[in-house]
């Protein structure tokens, strides 16, 4: 099982269908881009020097040559490993090193950052700008066939975040990524040979994935000129392309939402909106919903189960009148049909209904491991489960409520809080555009609960009247001590708010006035 052959079969069923866009170009078809494929996959087993198993870094903005090299490293037996365009060089450098890569494509906007990270770089692979005449040239290499690979092979090592330490290679097989691709269609979003992907989130991550059930249906894949999210660009793009879906963050749904053209935007090609990555407050939910109709549907995955643990189908989002309707849509729906997931205790066993644990999840789309280290992975995987470290409660239809990452929890008084209930109050208060839930440590009570808020747009509120407003709609011992009012959250490349970043914010206060 090789996940190239998709490409294979795209070219040999759609050959003239367009595969690739770059705005409303037209950049390749099928059959072009199979070509392209197979003559790089050519140079890299041939000049490249490169061996099956091999690593090869795509350290690339949002690009049609992003997708050329990624199904080339697969289509010569090669692992693939995409990093975050936005990293730093040091960053670069260090994941570069970890996966042991011995070349790396780049884009070139990235070409004097990558040069920067190669000093830093023990191993200095060669690197080859996307599009250079070097590239062109390697494109003109004869073709080779594809390359078997076993299911169980790595194809794919997704690094995670590192938001809380050095990020993580998750070893993601062929068998991981077609199990993905499947369940795209089967749970997600099917899909039509007429219809297409917007990567407006990065290509190295969820809207790369995503780039597979596409190729599975022979569908086009639109990149932005811009190569990154833009509401009015989206907006843009949305009206050009027909039976267009993407992959988004909640922040870019709300972006989307927010912008000043939005309730003037021609929508009618877009199809669905894939979320994920971080919560979707029901608010922001009922808002993308008027807006757009019913064309949401979410996912909650993580990088060692790439986009394949639980959905919140459109119809989930569709069903008003069921009678715990916004109790389900503040859920993160149900296990995909390709996963079992559970509660587990504390010692992994099974919790009842509406009990909260740790979230576990197993099946064909788990990862094999963590990339160089054992240890991590006995850890994460022990059981045969994947150890999500995401808490949560499950009710008896089987629908999952997540509460925190366990390490967000917050302790006072010996009661355990999950700051995502706050949120969820505090951002009904009209005056609220974002808000953030974190503890902050106490001699007496172990932990307080802090909410650092964004007011919204021409509003003036104060602490005061949001303690007032938890007070009517959440349990007084949960509502928060203080409050911090701040122009904006921290978040990292994907969207997700750094709540390490505002933990430390808190201890940096605390130790200025030696509390």
């Amino acid at each position: 099982m090789n996940i190239a052959q998709l490409m294979r079969r795209a070219a040999q069923t759609r050959p003239d269908g367009v595969a690739l866009a770059t705005g409303d170009v037209a950049h390749a078809t099928y059959g072009e881009l199979a070509g392209r494929v197979q003559a790089l996959a050519g140079w890299l087993r041939g000049p490249g020097g490169l061996m099956p198993g091999d690593r090869v870094a795509l350290a690339m903005t949002n690009s049609a040559e992003f997708i050329e090299a990624q199904y080339a490293i697969w289509h010569a037996g090669l692992t693939a490993v995409p990093i975050n365009s936005k990293l730093h060089a040091s960053e670069f450098a260090w994941i570069i090193d970890n996966a042991g890569a011995k070349l790396v494509f780049t884009t070139e906007d990235l070409a004097e950052t990558l040069a920067e990270s190669q000093r830093a770089s023990a191993g200095r692979p060669r690197v080859i700008v996307a599009a250079s005449g070097e590239y062109q040239t390697m494109l003109r290499h004869a073709a080779i066939g594809l390359v078997d690979r076993a299911p169980e092979d790595n194809a794919w090592l997704f690094y995670t975040s590192g938001t809380t330490g050095r990020p993580k290679g998750a070893m993601l097989s062929h068998r991981v990524l077609m199990t993905m691709a499947l369940t795209y269609m089967a749970d997600v979003d099917p899909i039509g040979p007429d219809d297409c992907v917007l990567h407006v989130a990065p290509m190295s991550h969820g809207s790369g994935c995503y780039n597979i059930p596409h190729v599975m249906a022979a569908a086009k894949q639109v990149i932005p000129a811009s190569g990154r999210f833009d509401a009015g660009e989206t907006y843009e793009l949305i009206r050009a392309h027909k039976g267009i879906a993407f992959f988004a963050a909640p922040t870019i749904v709300k972006r989307l939402v927010d912008h000043p053209g939005a309730a003037r935007a021609d929508t009618g090609n877009l199809k669905t909106i894939v979320y994920g990555g971080g919560p979707m407050y029901v608010a922001d939910s009922k808002q993308a919903l008027s807006l757009f109709g019913n064309k949401l549907v979410q996912i909650f995955a993580q990088g060692e189960a790439p986009m394949t643990i639980t959905v919140l189908s459109r119809a989930m989002h569709g069903d008003h009148g069921h009678p715990r309707y916004e109790e389900r849509l503040a859920s993160v729906g149900v296990a995909q049909g390709s996963m079992q997931v559970r509660i587990g205790g504390e010692d992994d066993e099974t919790l009842p209904p509406g009990e909260i644990g740790e979230v576990l999840a197993r099946g064909d789309a788990v990862m094999t491991g963590y990339w160089d280290n054992p240890t991590a992975s006995a850890e994460t995987l022990r059981g045969g489960w994947l150890h999500t470290g995401d808490m949560g409660a499950m009710d008896a239809d089987g629908f999952l409520t997540l509460k925190d990452r366990s390490k967000d929890m917050i302790i006072s008084g010996g009661t355990n809080i999950y700051p995502r209930e706050i949120e969820e109050a505090l951002l009904h208060h009209p005056g609220v555009s974002e808000v953030s839930v974190v503890g902050e440590r106490d001699p007496e009570w172990g932990e307080n609960v802090v909410a650092f808020v964004v007011p919204a747009a021409g509003e003036s509120v104060t602490a005061d009247q949001l303690d007032r407003y938890c007070i009517q709609h959440i349990a007084r011992f949960k509502r928060p001590k203080s409050y911090r009012f701040v122009s904006d959250l921290p978040k990292n490349n994907y969207g997700k708010v750094l709540k390490t970043e505002l933990r430390s914010r808190l201890a940096a206060d605390a130790g200025k006035t030696g509390g």
